[in-house]
């Protein structure tokens, strides 16, 4: 019986506590659960985290994974941040064909030219790193080719594969690009944009002496060829000026001996290769970081 009344009295004291703090009228009592967050902004997929990160005095959410850096590396931005912006995405990540894995990156067309060689794309969660080349701006077939800093123009973009190139280093897109694919494997493919044949054929069978409209069965083959076909054995019924005209044209360095002054030649695309032979990035949980010369991050993406 005296433990009865024993608890009693406990539950009596702890009872005359809470009237005396305010009981229901305390300002706790009438609050919520304490959310502290931003998701109705910034709403969040599952297993996805998001850091703040300091960019001009601005604070910008930044989509992460657990692999993120902290805060305290992103102290030191590069002046080019803002400038040149990596495409969220690793195409063929740890593919056991280096040339597959590549990724994305662009230019803002309010900028001014920049030289990205010496730049490095680095793996945040292995630590392996690789620098950006030299390239060639108009390469030739055939021969080894003078290569100089990457200079990207305001609306450039890039795509800079791990692996090697197919013709021997990195170059800048043109409308002649797309004969190299005819006998080699870029990935991602090359635009097939080369001039159509037929044109080719008005605007330069006369360079080989002679009037291409006198010639049918010319006219007749050029037009059934589709656009960037080397043709390097021309079938033995066509004349001698027909054949002159589809190996002297219809190839990678005749077009470019065509063309190369045109205005509309060069593409924006450069095609950037690292020339690894292993891939540098995880399937799953890694970041991708761009440096400048000074090591100095551009920019950055992770992802699960």
């Amino acid at each position: 019986m005296s433990d009865t009344f024993f608890i009693i009295g406990i539950f009596a004291f702890i009872f005359i506590l809470w009237i005396g703090s305010g009981g229901p009228n305390r300002p706790l009592a009438l609050s919520g659960p304490i959310l502290h967050g931003t998701d109705s902004v910034f709403p969040k997929a599952s297993g996805v985290f998001y850091k703040d990160v300091h960019l001009s005095n601005t604070i910008k959410k930044i989509k992460t994974t657990s692999a993120v850096k902290t805060l305290s590396d992103f102290e030191t931005l590069s002046p080019y941040s803002g400038r040149i912006t990596l495409g969220h995405y690793v195409s063929g990540a740890d593919n056991i064909n280096s040339s597959r894995e590549y990724v994305t990156l662009r230019v803002t067309t309010n900028t001014t030219p920049i030289d990205i060689t010496g730049w490095t794309l680095k793996s945040s969660a292995s630590g392996v790193s690789a620098h950006i080349p030299k390239g060639t701006e108009v390469p030739r077939s055939g021969i080894v080719n003078q290569t100089q800093d990457i200079i990207l123009r305001p609306g450039d973009d890039a795509i800079i594969s791990s692996g090697r190139s197919p013709i021997g280093g990195s170059f800048r897109e043109n409308i002649c690009i797309g004969y190299f694919a005819q006998y080699q494997s870029f990935y991602p493919t090359l635009p097939l944009t080369c001039p159509i044949p037929f044109t080719e054929l008005k605007d330069n069978y006369r360079n080989g002496g002679g009037n291409y409209m006198r010639d049918l069965a010319c006219i007749n083959y050029t037009r059934s060829l589709n656009r960037c076909s080397v043709v390097t054995t021309p079938p033995v019924n066509l004349s001698s000026s027909c054949a002159k005209f589809l190996t002297t044209y219809l190839n990678y360095n005749g077009c470019v001996n065509a063309h190369e002054h045109d205005s509309y030649f060069k593409n924006k695309t450069w095609r950037i290769y690292l020339n690894r032979d292993k891939s540098m990035w995880r399937t799953h949980y890694d970041s991708v970081e761009l440096l400048d010369k000074n090591g100095k991050l551009v920019d950055m993406f992770s992802y699960q």
